[in-house]
């Protein structure tokens, strides 16, 4: 059976081979071993690379598979500056997040849909932020925006809130560092990161809640991402 997939990354193993780790549609994170690939006149050679839509076939029956077949359903999704950057941060967290050999089917659609509005030019703070918020909650690590998590009373706009990591929003008694504005939350709710205020505030809200799940880790693509834009004509 071929499956749709795109890499997420990728390392040469032994002489002429590479490990691959895969998205797939249907089956989710795949580890792969590509025989040979890296030999001049492999046909693979070339092709195992991110943002190139693929179809697969391999086999096994441990956790590392054996990958048997591979071609382009398509061209490869032009990304290009910080937009390549924000793509490769997509790619770390579906590595690190996602658990291999477990289908999310969903999520490769998002993944999908949100490289091809990075590539058409996508405001790309809205869109990472629309993409991280989608993985909280596939995964079970959303929040509710709208209710204070101590007392159930809603979030009042004009109150200020601080986060509680695994649990959600609770009232303070007056603005603190770090705490998150009322109408903040609401429009974090409904996904209107409209205002810079509240597109700062996705974006903090983000890092808080992804911390535990990424391990202390530190994202390559995110000191990527700081260096394009340091570098840009516009800074």
């Amino acid at each position: 059976m071929a499956h749709a997939a795109f890499v997420i990354h990728s390392r040469p193993y032994r002489e002429t081979s590479q490990l691959v780790d895969v998205f797939t549609q249907e089956q989710g994170r795949q580890s792969l071993v590509a025989r040979g690939s890296r030999q001049p006149r492999s046909p693979l050679k070339g092709l195992l690379q991110p943002f190139v839509p693929l179809r697969l076939t391999f086999a096994g029956k441990g956790e590392l598979k054996t990958l048997h077949s591979a071609e382009a359903t398509g061209p490869a999704i032009r990304l290009t500056g910080t937009a390549l950057y924000s793509g490769l941060y997509l790619n770390e967290l579906i590595h690190y997040l996602l658990e291999v050999q477990t289908p999310f089917e969903e999520v490769f659609d998002v993944y999908l849909d949100t490289l091809q509005k990075l590539a058409n030019g996508s405001a790309l703070e809205p869109c990472l932020r629309h993409f991280e918020f989608y993985m909280l909650n596939v995964l079970g690590y959303g929040v509710d925006f709208t209710q204070d998590a101590e007392t159930g009373a809603a979030v009042c706009p004009r109150g200020w809130y601080a986060y509680r990591p695994e649990a959600g929003f609770v009232a303070l008694e007056g603005r603190q560092p770090g705490a998150f504005r009322g109408d903040w939350l609401h429009a974090l709710a409904e996904l209107e990161l409209d205002t810079p205020e509240v597109l700062a505030a996705a974006k903090r809200f983000s890092r808080i809640a992804l911390a535990p799940y990424l391990e202390g880790r530190v994202l390559k693509s995110r000191a990527l991402f700081i260096k394009g834009k340091r570098g840009s004509p516009s800074e």
